[in-house]
Order: C-alpha cells, then structure tokens, then sequence
C-alpha cells in the first residue's frame, strides 16, 4: 500500500519532487520499465521519471532492503544503455525510522566496480521542506519532530487551503496512510475529515484493495486454490463487482460456480 501511495505523488506531483530532489523544477515525463528493454527487478516500488537531459529513480522503503545498492547499480547501467546521454540521479527515500546501518549505504561495491547513490531518511529531515508542496505534504509527518501529531495538525490546515478539491482530498487521503506509520489510526481518524478522503482516487483504490482481500481470503477458506485465470479476472472486477461478488460466492459449492459467475458478469 505504501508503496502505491508514494508512486502516485511522485506521478501526479512530479514537479514538487523535481524541485525537492533537484532543485528545481524540471518537467518530467514517466519512463516505463519496458522501455529499459529488459525485465524490472521488481517494478511497483521503481520510479523512473525522465526530462531531456536526466533521469530521476526513485525507491521508496518502509524497511531497509539488502538488494537496494545491487538494485540501484543494474538500473544505472539499464539507464545508461538506453539513454547514454543523458544524467541520472538516484535516490531512496526510507519512510520509517530504522536503526539498520542499511538506512545509511550509498553505494554498490563489488571488487573494482563502486556505484553511488543518494539516500534520503525522512525522519532526519525538516518538516518545513514538506509543508510547502501540495505532493510532499503526505510526508511532514514522517519528518523530524518531537509532536508528530502537531504536525498532522499543521498539515491538514495547509490541506485546507488547497482550493482544487481533486487535489485536496487525494493529499489528504495520502497523508492518512503514511501517517499511519506512526500515529494511531483513531487519532487520524479524529484529525482528518473522512468525507473528503472519500473522494479522492487513492481511497478508492483501497477500499478495491481491501474488497479484493476479503473476497481472496473467502473463496481460499471455502473452495480451496482458485486457477490463475480466474484469480486474473477478479482482480480485474470493479469495487462494486467485488461486493456483488463477496455476497454470491456464499452459495457458491464448487469453482465451476466462480467460473461461471464471472462469465455472466
């Protein structure tokens, strides 16, 4: 879920980030991994955003990974074959407060070969940097402070100034769940107005991910294994297809029922 979240900010508010971690603000478009020619190590927590002259990739971790500095030097050299012109800047952003001297390593090593890169701890970072931009206001609360639920207060007030409403309920949808990370998830729920996370896409796509859940964790415990080509068609069901779906499965009696549910649909 995590994540998620942070691919769709850095895709949506792709100037905010680009002026965080840059320094400005360039314009910058997605870059699929497939365009890299070969196969991404492990595509839903790789960002790559590109202008004319540089690439920007982007991790974020909620917990130190070991194959970050091998991860972060393949796709250099993926990049570099693809575009050989042009820069790169690499950075990984760990959300959540670790003691891990991983938090901490910049660089790949490997006999003669040594590549660097950037690594960015939020919890070590002023909340001031977060509050100013609509796509990083998600992450003041993960910044450094003594009276995190201070600065979910101060963020939601400059959510409140946000005057797209698109845009005011999917930062305030986001600030919800990586504040989850540290705050009490009543507490949130208290600070944070629950009819306009509503509205937004990212609550949507939750509320999806927790039917899909729900649905998978019945059909295991009724039926048994479901075939892949089904599994594929479920999680291609819209939200209220997923509930629809979550009430008929109770009489189902065998897969063939799912099978044939999903064909009617």
């Amino acid at each position: 879920m995590f994540d998620n979240i942070c691919k769709f900010l850095a895709e949506n508010f792709s100037s905010d980030f680009a002026t965080w971690l840059l320094g400005e603000s360039i314009p910058l478009t997605e870059l699929s991994p497939s365009e890299l020619s070969l196969e991404p190590i492990r595509a839903d927590a790789l960002i790559l955003q590109q202008s004319e002259q540089l690439v920007l990739h982007l991790e974020f971790q909620t917990e130190p990974n070991p194959d970050i500095p091998f991860r972060m030097a393949d796709y250099r050299l993926r990049v570099y074959r693809r575009f050989p012109q042009k820069q790169m800047r690499q950075v990984v952003i760990y959300l959540q407060r670790s003691r891990s001297e991983r938090v901490y390593q910049t660089a790949f090593t490997l006999e003669r070969t040594r590549h660097e890169f950037d690594a960015i701890r939020l919890w070590e970072q002023p909340t001031d940097i977060f509050l100013g931009s609509p796509g990083l206001i998600p992450f003041a609360v993960l910044s450094q402070s003594s009276d995190r639920t201070q600065v979910l207060q101060q963020a939601i007030q400059v959510i409140d100034t946000i005057s797209d409403r698109r845009i005011q309920s999917n930062v305030a949808a986001a600030t919800a769940v990586l504040a989850g990370l540290v705050l009490e998830k009543t507490l949130i729920q208290q600070l944070l107005r629950r009819e306009l996370m509503q509205e937004s896409v990212i609550y949507q796509d939750i509320r999806q991910e927790e039917a899909l859940s729900l649905v998978r964790r019945l059909l295991k415990r009724k039926l048994g294994a479901i075939p892949d080509p089904l599994q594929v068609k479920i999680q291609a069901l819209s939200l209220v297809q997923l509930e629809e779906f979550a009430e008929a499965l109770l009489d189902f009696t065998s897969v063939e029922d799912v099978s044939q549910w999903l064909q009617e649909t």
